[in-house]
């Protein structure tokens, strides 16, 4: 017997929850964690635990109904598109498995294109140029490709054209017609300039960018031109706000000079994809793809073009500045977060990038561990079954309009500079980055965004594999002008205009989040390779196990992190005995680990005996708190904490005990 659906509620029998009865609720288990006091309020709550994003956001600890943004999000597949560009979402054939492809020998490269098409992806991102692939021999590496089956992206900077001729003239010499191939030539003229530098004429390669593009509507179709590439803007340590709003304003620069050059507003619009950094934060990842196509979609409805031609292309890639040289290994986690948040944020083609890309070049194990990520979250984990899977959720939402929001005031703090190109010039764009690189550099080095095997969790005894050295870009050559604006909704006179340009801007910084900790453990290395051993920072830990054991895997765990060895005690708090462990362990430096009462006793005189044993240093682990004089007398020469600059402790450290 079939029970009618109307009027069933699995929670009738249940009291009505409220907002506010949760916030008293989690107020009493503040209290009991010391996160709140007795004075604080249940209206007070959330304000404690909500956190910021690096663009200013408030990310709340609830969201409810309450919390859904005004004026909706629309259906998928329809103007906005916030909600994806396809009405089916991804769709029973998934999203586009895009396949990164450098290697410069060409036979190996064609056999790794091969495995890559054969084993589930189902385009190939080629990097062209002295840092990848021979020009002359993409012939070789296409060869058992089909052109028409398989759609193919060129990236090849300030060689574009040349790639695009070569490719062209492969496309001739099978006799396949244009109307059927598919891909991008890759010329994104700005985002090269935001890579390696402004020469004094503009971006490189803006006008044949252009000419290409006109091109393509004429002969290839189905082949777009250009590329909006806003991964120089993540690389160089910026917000998803910065990154959205500097690829917007490359995107209208795009527009101005297409629709300049006799393009049509719907023809221009089709000639342009966006590249897009997704990182394991999956739900800012989420946002920023939803958050792009509607700004886009803004755009392009103020330029006048039709709802269906509004649509954004997205490619999104998974961040390199996320990954990491130390435990490799995590990168797959890192990776298939990102890969998440970019098939759930709608992108039309993902790139996965192997786990071991910092070591050097990919082998065939860590590229068929990149591709089977994806063919896992689509088939196994059913991604492409449900269209838009983050659909309705309060939190993402709001977090997608108020991303969409900072990325727009960015956006026209840019074209009311003169446009992305005057930005980059100026150094305005370079600046706002630099500010929140520093910001992020101070959150990184007070491991309040923890890396994990790096930051947290090292492994000093780990043998990394070893892969090929990969070559480095070549200088970017001297540039011709930037051609005049067109009528598409201008910037004010110094942007992408055909000004008489002498000023050169330097190229934006490729930064890696474990940049700082990096160095560290290099430093430890060196010393490993010099001395045969690594630097020391000895544990005494005072008292039972269980009054120093939470103290202790801290302390390891932050001084593991810039590469010492971190030998311990054993239980107990004779001053003699901890002496003698830690002259026997050839160590000059300590860290006290136990709990605050029996430091209360014994921290002072197990001080006194390890600075008379050699200490030319003692930290506690804990804060000071009242014992701070009484401590500083005994010869404790600093703490260390949870919250605490773990990079100026490491540095301090290694001077110490004499690591250059």
């Amino acid at each position: 017997m079939s029970v009618p659906s109307a009027g069933l509620s699995l929670a009738a029998d249940f009291p009505e929850a409220t907002r506010a009865d949760w916030q008293t609720l989690v107020l009493q288990v503040l209290r009991k964690s010391g996160v709140a006091t007795e004075a604080t309020t249940p209206g007070e709550v959330e304000e404690l635990l909500a956190t910021r994003t690096y663009d200013g956001l408030r990310i709340r600890p609830l969201y409810t109904a309450e919390n859904t943004p005004a004026g909706g999000v629309g259906l998928p597949g329809f103007a906005p598109f916030v909600r994806g560009g396809r009405a089916q979402g991804a769709g029973t054939g998934g999203w586009d498995v895009r396949a990164l492809h450098d290697n410069p020998d060409a036979t190996l490269a064609a056999e790794a294109v091969l495995a890559d098409l054969e084993n589930g992806a189902t385009s190939l991102w080629l990097r062209l140029g002295p840092a990848g692939l021979p020009i002359g021999g993409l012939g070789a590496v296409l060869r058992e490709v089909y052109l028409d089956l398989a759609p193919i992206v060129l990236d090849a900077g300030e060689l574009t054209a040349a790639a695009a001729e070569e490719f062209f003239g492969l496309v001739a010499a099978r006799g396949l017609p244009g109307s059927q191939l598919t891909g991008s030539l890759g010329a994104d003229p700005i985002g090269l300039a935001a890579r390696t530098g402004l020469p004094a004429g503009g971006p490189v390669g803006l006008a044949e960018a252009v000419s290409l593009a006109g091109r393509c509507v004429r002969e290839f179709p189905g082949i777009r031109a250009l590329v909006v590439d806003a991964q120089p803007y993540h690389r160089a340590g910026g917000s998803d706000a910065e990154e959205l709003g500097a690829s917007l304003a490359t995107g209208v620069t795009y527009l101005r000079e297409l629709t300049e050059a006799g393009l049509s507003l719907a023809e221009a619009l089709a000639q342009i994809e966006f590249r897009y950094a997704v990182t394991a934060d999956q739900f800012s990842s989420i946002a920023k793809l939803r958050a792009a196509r509607r700004m886009w979609s803004r755009v392009a409805e103020m330029c006048g073009a039709e709802p269906a031609d509004r649509a954004q292309r997205q490619h999104a890639v998974t961040s390199a500045a996320m990954m990491t040289r130390r435990d490799p290994w995590v990168n797959m986690l890192r990776t298939t977060l990102a890969c998440f948040g970019a098939g759930v944020g709608g992108a039309d083609a993902v790139t996965v990038l192997p786990f071991d890309t910092r070591l050097g070049r990919s082998d065939d194990f860590s590229r068929r561990i990149a591709r089977n990520t994806q063919a896992l979250l689509q088939e196994e984990s059913s991604l492409i079954r449900v269209t838009d899977p983050a659909g309705g959720s309060w939190y993402v939402e709001s977090l997608t309009a108020g991303l969409a929001e900072a990325a727009w005031a960015w956006f026209t703090e840019i074209e009311r500079a003169g446009g992305i190109v005057a930005g980059l010039r100026s150094g305005l764009v370079a600046e706002r980055i630099a500010a929140t690189w520093a910001t992020r550099s101070d959150a990184i080095a007070h491991r309040r965004d923890p890396i994990t095997g790096v930051s947290e969790f090292p492994n000093l005894g780990e043998k990394l594999p070893e892969r090929p050295a990969v070559p480095a870009a070549s200088p970017v050559p001297a540039a011709s002008p930037v051609p005049a604006a067109s009528p598409v909704p201008a910037a004010s006179p110094a942007g992408a205009g055909g000004e008489a340009a002498t000023a050169v801007g330097a190229g934006l910084p490729e930064v890696t989040y474990d940049l700082t900790f990096e160095e560290l453990r290099a430093r430890s290395d060196a010393h490993l390779a010099a001395t045969g051993g690594r630097p020391v920072v000895f544990l005494a830990t005072l008292g039972s196990a269980a009054a120093s054991t939470a103290r202790a895997t801290f302390a390891a765990n932050l001084f593991q992190a810039g590469g010492f060895e971190t030998p311990t005690s054993g239980p107990g708090t004779d001053p003699a005995s901890i002496a003698a462990a830690f002259s026997a362990s050839g160590a000059t430096v300590a860290c006290l680990c136990s709990a605050d009462k029996v430091y209360a006793e014994h921290a002072g005189p197990v001080a006194e005996a390890l600075r008379a044993a050699g200490a030319s240093r003692v930290w506690l682990a804990g804060q000071a708190g009242a014992r701070a004089r009484t401590d500083a007398a005994a010869g404790i020469g600093g703490y260390v904490f949870t919250g605490c600059d773990a990079v100026a402790v490491l540095r301090a450290a290694l001077a110490e005990v004499g690591v250059a």
